[in-house]
């Protein structure tokens, strides 16, 4: 399983959220390029970037910095990126640019034809974000909860030929509070495609509790805040996971 480290991005800089509030950043670098660098000397196999801003203004907002980030890590990882992508342009743009994976958040609920063509324009590149809180699913930066229930949602997607869903507990991320093990498992659990659990990833308890559930089809864990406070050892994290949680 892989531990995947987050770079969130607003205004240029890495910063973290609690529960996607923008107001509620804490700044952790002025410059993500060097922050690449650091999670891929620390021996990340992959990169999980969020345009903050994009996704709340429907665009990307921060291509400077994910440039930049992409000319430091060069071919040696694959990079995913979500925030504001809402149209076939800005992915074909986002993998022209050295992206692996676009992630679709929003514009999947919202417009699942064009999720659709998405995945027919470029397969296997393709991943949605789903964000949810009790079991639905929420939109815009998390600002809007809808009636859309994850799991089923979930499914449709997959049928559209998705290559993973990233799952987000919004009323976990950022607060170092454990990854939603019985929510992640039951999605997983529906699903013959790759869940990548989000959302408050705190220790490597929780490492080795997704680990004994990996098995369900959990492939990765998204660590966000636990990683850059401290709370979390990167390098100990990932041997964990690479151990099956037995470290």
């Amino acid at each position: 399983m892989l531990i995947i480290p987050a770079i969130d991005l607003k205004d240029g800089q890495c910063v973290r959220l609690k529960q996607g509030l923008m107001e509620q950043a804490t700044v952790f670098s002025d410059s993500p390029a060097d922050m690449a660098r650091h999670w891929l000397e620390q021996g990340a196999r992959r990169l999980h970037l969020v345009d903050l801003n994009g996704a709340f203004a429907g665009k990307p907002k921060n291509e400077a910095a994910i440039k930049a980030i992409l000319r430091e890590v060069g071919d040696d990882i694959p990079v995913q990126l979500g925030g504001g992508i809402r149209d076939l342009d800005t992915i074909e743009r986002c993998l022209d640019g050295g992206l692996s994976y676009v992630i679709i958040g929003t514009a999947a609920v919202k417009n699942p034809g064009f999720l659709h063509d998405a995945c027919g324009a470029f397969p296997g590149q393709i991943i949605v974000g789903l964000d949810a809180k009790d079991g639905k699913v929420a939109t815009d930066g998390w600002s809007k909860l809808t009636g859309h229930d994850v799991v089923d949602l979930a499914k449709k997607y997959e049928d559209y030929g998705v290559e993973a869903i990233v799952y987000t507990d919004i009323g976990r991320d950022g607060m170092l509070s454990g990854v939603n093990i019985e929510a992640t498992v039951r999605l997983a659990q529906a699903l013959t495609i790759p869940v990548i659990a989000s959302g408050g990833l705190a220790s490597v308890e929780d490492v080795k509790s997704l680990c004994a559930v990996e098995s369900e089809g959990i492939v990765g864990a998204i660590a966000g805040r636990a990683v850059y406070d401290g709370t979390l050892d990167f390098r100990a994290a990932q041997a964990a996971a690479d151990q099956g949680g037995r470290a």
